[in-house]
């Protein structure tokens, strides 16, 4: 018998996944924030609620970070609906993480976007190994160029 997915349902998947699942409203202000963005971000739901996105871009990417929201608000279109994306984020710490994620734009029933959902995980630790296998693979080359 095939369960029928209720609201209720997932509402809960969404709570209680351990990925942070956010949605930021056509402004960016933060409107949902599950158990897995205080998993990653350290920041409560009632801390987050209402915030900007600002709360978890670090500081040297926000210019950057505005100008491609609002334009993806404008017209809809993102380049990033498929692909995985990495980024740098911030935890209530103050420490950097690294974040692999996904978005999905949703828009009202005239195509108008109304915000973007994130499904987000913390991958500093595989950033942080792979960079140092870079490091040493680039340390051995240089020593057999030099023999």
């Amino acid at each position: 018998m095939k369960e029928t997915l209720s609201a209720d349902f997932c509402r809960k998947i969404i709570e209680q996944a351990p990925d942070a699942i956010l949605f930021s409203d056509h402004e960016g202000i933060i409107r949902l924030w599950n158990r897995g963005c205080e998993l990653v971000f350290g920041y409560s739901e009632a801390e987050a609620l209402g915030q900007s996105l600002d709360l978890i871009i670090p500081e040297k990417l926000r210019v950057r970070h505005w100008q491609g929201y609002h334009q993806v608000m404008k017209t809809g279109v993102s380049a990033y609906g498929t692909k995985l994306l990495a980024v740098p984020a911030l935890h209530k710490d103050g420490h950097q993480l690294s974040c692999a994620f996904s978005i999905v734009m949703l828009k009202d029933d005239s195509g108008k976007p109304t915000g973007v959902a994130s499904i987000m995980r913390d991958v500093t630790d595989a950033w942080t190994r792979e960079k140092a296998l870079k490091e040493r693979i680039a340390e051995l080359e240089k020593e057999k160029n030099s023999s």
